[in-house]
């Protein structure tokens, strides 16, 4: 019944179109899903483990679905995905020219790149007008800059174009979303149940309220880069590190973002060589993805990806309400060599002292930790993070991908965005920290029990 609502409560929420006319309602919406899917995923623990398998699975596929009765609604960057597939179909690379260069204005359609009167309303941004004069606007976002994804998305976006029929506009990337995150949800079960864990965590994924909405209604590639991130340390678990590491350097290139997973991989190696086994092919297809786009292209593959990040204010402390914790203690220009030097030092931990035959454990908290540390303003992100919640299972983490989604749409409704960044990520890290507390002392056993292990340990060895 729970899981019922919260697919109600979905589409209802992707259906309504408010993230520029009323974020503050489209805040409640969202707010309600959540409490729907803790609601479902609290009550599932009591479900004996065949059913709630069955459950996952099928509440996967439901949810997911709700991510598909509406077009984009909260982000424009799958139309930049539709035009880069059909850029390269066309043979032309997507790194060569920006969307709104006048040498591939032949490929422009009245979807993407409307005429007159379809330019008004938010998300539309002016580009030259077409050939007749009449005045042009396209549905992408930066159409005046180079593309900054990776060549694994790429190749997906191409991939999608090629199998798509003519005029289904948004509806294929948002069924290839549809279809990777049920995937997703496979392999967290798969892996759950051969390596001991409890399958039920997999719903923290399957029914999150993230997936469909970014992965499946914004079609962001992310969820590429999540399957293949899990894929990789499961297999890295069991010791695969080689075809492991190949499937982390895939995900490596297609976000990015997946990198900061790599400590997570390497939890407790000890020896170079078992280090390497994993980096290497890792490096080496992230390597291997650029090179044919390298060759094809005679602008830079790299593309915006320096200016994104200049915009988005990683760069400068101050530009943005990037770091925004660290800021409330530190001065701005402490922020990034604080920031570097903390997640150092938690890669370190993880590398030291982590479970190899865990590695998303430690994964999690490196990618966590980097993610309250850093305060991302795109819910999207969070993608990532979720999966690796649903095979560790410490749920509290989930918070923090609660935090991004009311940074991007909550702080809308607000004069003073920045605080309520802030204020979101705030609780987000409280939650964890105090989750953490939680777990350590219900492990830590008190004085009284240790001293009465240690009687019954020396009896024993009398």
């Amino acid at each position: 019944m729970l899981l019922a609502g919260l697919a109600a409560a979905l589409v209802w929420t992707i259906r309504y179109d408010g993230y520029h006319s009323d974020p503050a309602g489209l805040s409640w919406r969202y707010a309600a899903c959540w409490a729907l899917f803790a609601a479902a995923a609290w009550a599932l623990r009591k479900v004996p483990v065949r059913q709630a398998v069955a459950l996952v699975i099928a509440g996967s596929a439901v949810v997911a679905a709700t991510g598909l009765v509406a077009p984009p609604r909260t982000s424009t960057d799958s139309y930049r995905y539709a035009w880069d597939g059909r850029v390269q179909a066309a043979g032309v690379s997507p790194y060569d020219h920006a969307p709104a260069d006048a040498a591939l204005s032949a490929l422009r359609d009245d979807w993407l790149f409307p005429l007159d009167d379809a330019c008004q309303g938010p998300d539309r941004a002016a580009v030259p007008p077409a050939s007749d004069g009449t005045p042009q606007c396209t549905r992408l976002n930066r159409p005046s800059v180079h593309t900054i994804y990776p060549p694994v998305a790429e190749a997906y976006f191409l991939n999608v174009h090629l199998l798509s029929p003519d005029g289904t506009r948004h509806k294929p990337l948002q069924l290839g979303g549809a279809a990777l995150s049920v995937a997703v949800t496979g392999v967290l079960l798969l892996v759950l149940r051969r390596r001991g864990g409890d399958p039920r965590t997999a719903a923290y994924w399957a029914w999150c309220p993230a997936v469909p909405v970014e992965a499946v209604n914004n079609a962001h590639v992310d969820v590429v880069g999540v399957l293949f991130t899990v894929a990789g340390l499961a297999l890295v678990a069991v010791r695969h590190r080689l075809s492991g590491g190949v499937l982390l350097g895939a995900a490596v290139a297609t976000k990015l973002m997946p990198a900061v997973v790599l400590p997570g991989a390497l939890s407790g190696v000890r020896r170079v060589r078992d280090a390497a086994a994993v980096l290497v092919p890792a490096a080496a297809v992230t390597a291997l993805t650029y090179l044919p786009y390298a060759l094809a292209s005679r602008d830079s593959v790299f593309g915006y990806l320096g200016g994104y990040v200049e915009e988005e204010g990683y760069g400068d402390a101050a530009a943005r309400d990037r770091y925004a914790l660290l800021r409330l203690v530190l001065p701005d220009d402490w922020a990034l060599p604080v920031l570097l030097a903390a997640m150092a030092a938690v890669s370190v931990a993880v590398l030291w002292r982590g479970d190899p035959s865990r590695p998303w454990s430690g994964a999690l908290l490196v990618t966590g930790t980097a993610f309250l540390l850093l305060t991302p303003g795109y819910s999207w992100y969070a993608l990532l993070l979720v999966a690796l919640v649903a095979l560790d299972g410490r749920w509290e983490w989930l918070l923090v991908a609660v935090a991004g989604a009311a940074r991007y749409v909550t702080a809308r409704a607000f004069d003073d965005r920045e605080l309520v960044g802030t204020t979101v990520y705030a609780i987000a890290a409280a939650a964890v920290l105090a989750g953490w507390a939680l777990r350590r002392r219900r492990t830590d056993p008190g004085p009284g029990q240790r001293r009465a292990g240690t009687t019954g340990t020396a009896a024993a060895a009398g």
